[in-house]
């Protein structure tokens, strides 16, 4: 749609096709999403996002005063957040924290909780983007990074040590996402419908997924995702 309107964005449910039990993990979630064209890089796609969460904090502090108040809520600052890439991000908290690094390609929890926590610590900032993830770990869509293709022009945003985002860059070039698609062993056949507006050209475009039930089990300093949700769906329950 970003090819046609310039600038799209959807509230929606969204459905995890993953094994998953977890405290940060539901089957269906309301996503916050947008795409926006045009774009000079990836961190357009952060500064809308910062945008948009000191827009989110100003509303809640001028509209919902009483509701904070009576959830002992303290809003977080979001006048500016850090970024550091991913690899960076890694070295940081194994040095200061003492922690071996096990997974080069992923973040795991008690990972993010540390930089989390390295963030807080070093710079006062309870968000912090933490960018270039690895090509093997994003989806066949995002963008490597032309100074090393290994990684990719992709972040994901940390609250208090959890991730609420995922977005980047995404590729636009009809012949580049066949050829990433290849060495995936993908089939273009199979999302031939989706790769046909490639064809006749794509801007330069990016975007990103807010979980809305994560960003406000942070603001709330709950522990359980479930806690913020109406109607919380996961691997043990359907019903109401």
């Amino acid at each position: 749609m970003v090819g046609v309107f310039d600038r799209v964005f959807e509230v929606a449910p969204v459905f995890r096709a993953e094994k998953h039990n977890t405290t940060r993990h539901l089957n269906e979630y309301v996503g916050l999403d947008f795409e926006m064209g045009y774009i000079d890089g990836f961190e357009d796609v952060m500064a809308m996002e910062t945008g948009f969460l000191q827009y989110t904090m100003a509303l809640l502090a001028k509209d919902y005063q009483k509701e904070l108040d009576m959830l002992g809520v303290k809003l977080p600052d979001v006048s500016r957040i850090p970024a550091v890439r991913f690899d960076q991000a890694k070295e940081l908290v194994s040095e200061k924290y003492n922690r071996k690094i096990r997974n080069p390609y992923d973040l795991e929890p008690e990972e993010e909780v540390l930089i989390g926590r390295y963030f807080k610590e070093e710079y006062d900032s309870d968000f912090v983007f933490v960018t270039h993830y690895p090509s093997k770990k994003r989806p066949f869509y995002a963008m490597d990074d032309p100074a090393d293709p290994k990684f990719t022009l992709s972040f994901d945003l940390l609250f208090k040590g959890l991730e609420v985002t995922t977005g980047g860059q995404r590729i636009h070039d009809y012949q580049e996402i066949l050829a990433k698609m290849e060495k995936r062993n993908m089939d273009p056949e199979d999302i031939a419908s989706y790769l046909m507006i490639f064809k006749y050209g794509m801007p330069p475009h990016g975007g990103l997924g807010i979980g809305l039930e994560r960003l406000t089990m942070r603001l709330l300093d709950e522990q359980n995702v479930r806690e913020t949700s109406l109607f919380p769906r996961d691997v043990t329950r359907l019903e109401p």
